[in-house]
């Protein structure tokens, strides 16, 4: 399944919140790019006290962080008025124009970002085609848009693949 390997994931995580950041500046990263919808918050909501220490806990550690969300401005200003980082809308996910652009406004390099997000042909795979490590994590809430909830049904047969490569038989939710 080689087609498949494309869109894997680097680590596959229950949550953005579970990561040892430390562990991985310790390694050299120094900066992090999320998406927002079901890797932060679920879908829509504003910034939570979950979030909010999670920014200041990286701001702490020394990390560059950025929002890259395909979500209009409004969606993306709402949250980020709480976490305080920079942030890119309207990104065009999966392109690499614009995880390029949010390593420049970082200051990091391909081997210094990883990437962390919940959708593996939107977040995963731009992040790949970019040179940054990714993250994918488990959507915080089921409730999302049809053409996600279409989307994640590929995702679980890229996800099958992912694991069965990896040894995992475990929980394919």
């Amino acid at each position: 399944m080689k087609l498949l390997e494309r869109f894997y994931p680097d680590e596959y995580l229950d949550s953005a919140y579970e990561i040892d950041y430390e562990k991985l500046y310790a390694k050299g990263y120094r900066g992090v790019i999320f998406d927002i919808d079901n890797t932060l918050v679920p879908h829509g909501a504003p910034a939570d006290a979950h979030s909010i220490e999670l920014f200041e806990r990286l701001r702490r550690i020394g990390y560059e962080s950025l929002l890259l969300s395909n979500n209009k401005e409004p969606r993306v200003k709402m949250f980020n008025d709480k976490v305080h980082s920079r942030y890119i809308y309207k990104a065009g996910k999966p392109a690499v124009r614009n995880y390029v652009k949010a390593m420049e406004l970082m200051g990091t390099a391909p081997e210094t970002t990883m990437f962390v997000g919940d959708q593996l042909f939107t977040d995963v795979w731009g992040a790949k085609k970019a040179g940054i490590r990714t993250w994918l994590v488990k959507p915080i809430h089921p409730k999302e848009e049809i053409q996600i909830v279409l989307k994640r049904r590929l995702e679980w047969i890229v996800l099958f693949f992912y694991r069965r490569s990896k040894g995992r038989y475990a929980d394919l939710k």
